[in-house]
């Protein structure tokens, strides 16, 4: 089974809009932002592994 990699059209209109919000914030308002964003991509990561190791 083929890993789709690209976005769906909702997903590229979200992405639309966030990048319109983020054109206007402050320098640190961005890097808060930024790590946020990360922070949370980390805490996805951690539960994918965890349903991984549950179900196998």
């Amino acid at each position: 089974m083929e890993m789709p990699t690209g976005l769906s059209m909702e997903q590229e209109f979200k992405l639309q809009v966030l990048r319109e919000q983020v054109a206007t914030l402050t320098r640190e308002q961005a890097q808060e932002y930024l790590l946020e964003v990360l922070r949370q991509n980390m805490v996805k990561d951690n539960l994918f592994k965890y349903l991984l190791k549950k179900s196998a």
